[in-house]
């Protein structure tokens, strides 16, 4: 089993859907630190953490540690670069924060502007001062939203309800996109010049450190608000501290340069400041934890790179057809049948994946092999193949045959001495859904290969769908959908049901004995 460690406080979901999965161990403590834990179990593979600093010297106490998940979407206190050199995944969870984060932006709107925390204080200390806390309100203001990404766009969407005009700035959101969101796409001058409120959702990198300097801070309206909950570099301190009282800007603040105890350089300039409370939610907190335990799980079991932030993605490659290689493979080696001892695996991609079909042999590997650890890359797959005596060839395609952005995986093996099969299945990824095109001499089947699934190869004849329908109904499992393909060559047929449960083996089988199945299969995808 795995070993891994939560070293903070984090929702109790993620190690109970750990558990449950069965292939991992889970030590979670929140009493000590990274360091003192590590210590305690040399051996664990995996580390999931919230705002803890993960650094080279704690890599280098887990000499078998192979990925590190933060649960949130800054991973800014995880050296990524000593990470991958010491051949660990970093992954985030981007989202699962983001409505948290979003209303925390909204909360401290308000606050300032009907002078919240101030009137609290001073009505618990028995005054009654109206006239100094007469405020503003939020409605039809003009908000200036940079950064369009998860938090981005919720902010604006919450806002809505409150009549607000917003401007975004976003060089990655087309035009269109932002319009779907009611949301104007400017230059960030115009953003900063227009804005009443400006909420800063952008990481910091060296190009937007100190962005939101002395040029942005100057075009700003008089009695204008910067909200920041993104990442403190990226305003420029002094900066602000020289434009803030000219101007009679507001600075809302969560974010500062170290989550820890002590004075804050912005305190100064700061009208409201709160220890880094965006994420700090009930709800943030389990959809992290979740998300954290689901990630590290998909990247064990398919492959999926998607949320890992310091591994070397072959660039134009959609992540998505990382998921549609294994899935292909799955669906390979269920027609081939799960005992057969493989020889070969070649396969072939198609359109924009030509590039990348050495580094999808990764997922290919994963999804025929458990033990195979996904998070290494294409040469360990091939020592792999190699070591079990398996040849393995991406082979060349002929483009003009127009199956753009398809791949196909070829998997040979015996299933007894003296037999020898090959399996081919071919799919694409359509509207973001993985389908399986072709299995076999079987075309345009469109499958998508999710849920619960029974498939029947035949001789062609009347009846059959329609006896396999009735005995499915027998058992109680309803049809969510049926794919069905005949090859006139052959005379035969492959009929796909999806099911909303799984199918116990005894129905298969039976089924597949009725109707002289020349092929059959229960899986779930």
């Amino acid at each position: 089993m795995k070993k891994i460690l939560i070293p903070t406080k984090l929702d109790k979901v993620a190690q109970e859907i750990l558990k449950t999965n069965g292939n991992y161990e889970v030590f979670q403590d929140d009493a000590g630190d990274v360091g003192v834990l590590a210590a305690k179990h040399p051996d664990a593979y995996a580390l999931i953490v919230r705002s803890e600093a993960v650094t080279a010297a704690i890599m280098d106490a887990l000499p078998k540690l192979k990925v590190i998940i933060r649960a949130g979407a800054g991973y800014n206190t995880i050296d990524v670069k000593a990470a991958r050199k010491r051949g660990i995944d970093v992954m985030n969870t981007p989202g699962a924060n983001s409505n948290g984060v979003a209303e925390e932006v909204i909360a401290l709107m308000l606050a300032d502007a009907r002078h919240l925390i101030k009137a609290d204080a001073s009505c618990r200390a028995g005054e009654w001062e109206k006239k100094a806390f007469m405020g503003r309100e939020i409605a039809g203001k003009v908000v200036g939203i940079v950064g369009l990404g998860n938090i981005g766009r919720l902010v604006a969407k919450r806002l809505a309800g409150f009549g607000c005009k917003f401007l975004g700035y976003d060089p990655l959101i087309s035009p269109e996109r932002a319009a779907e969101m009611d949301v104007e796409l400017v230059d960030l001058e115009t953003l900063f010049a227009k804005s009443d409120y400006v909420s800063l959702h952008i990481p910091e990198t060296p190009e937007t450190k100190k962005l939101v300097g002395v040029k942005l801070l100057g075009l700003m309206k008089k009695g204008a608000t910067i909200v920041n909950c993104a990442r403190a570099g990226v305003i420029d301190e002094e900066a602000l501290r020289t434009l803030k009282a000219e101007k009679g800007l507001r600075f809302l603040n969560d974010v500062y340069p170290k989550d820890e105890a002590g004075p804050k350089s912005v305190a100064d300039i700061a009208d409201i400041m709160v220890p880094h409370l965006g994420a700090s939610t009930k709800e943030a907190n389990a959809m992290a934890a979740r998300r954290s335990a689901e990630q590290l799980i998909e990247l064990d079991e398919k492959g999926v790179t998607s949320y890992i932030v310091n591994r070397d993605i072959p660039e134009g490659l959609d992540e998505s057809y990382c998921v549609l290689a294994n899935t292909i493979a799955r669906v390979a080696i269920q027609v081939l049948g799960k005992e057969a001892n493989l020889k070969q695996i070649e396969t072939s991609c198609y359109g924009s994946l030509k590039p990348f079909g050495s580094w999808l042999i990764v997922p290919v590997v994963s999804a025929l092999w458990q033990e195979f650890d996904c998070s290494m890359d294409a040469k360990a797959a091939g020592k792999f193949l190699q070591g079990r005596g398996i040849d393995y060839q991406d082979r060349e395609t002929d483009q003009r045959k127009g199956f753009a952005n398809s791949m196909t995986v070829d998997v040979t093996g015996s299933l007894d001495v003296s037999t020898l099969r090959q399996v081919s299945v071919r799919g694409t990824v359509a509207e973001g859904t993985i389908m399986i095109s072709r299995i076999n001499q079987f075309e345009k089947l469109y499958f998508e290969p999710s849920g619960h699934v029974v498939c029947f190869q035949y001789k062609d004849r009347p009846g059959v769908v329609g006896h396999v329908g009735a005995s499915l109904a027998e058992a109680g499992l309803n049809i969510e959908d049926v794919r069905h393909s005949h090859h006139p060559q052959t005379d035969q047929s492959l009929a796909i049901f999806r099911l909303n449960k799984p199918a116990p083996a005894e129905v298969v089988q039976k089924i597949a004995k009725d109707v002289k199945a020349l092929m059959s299969f229960g899986a779930t995808f």
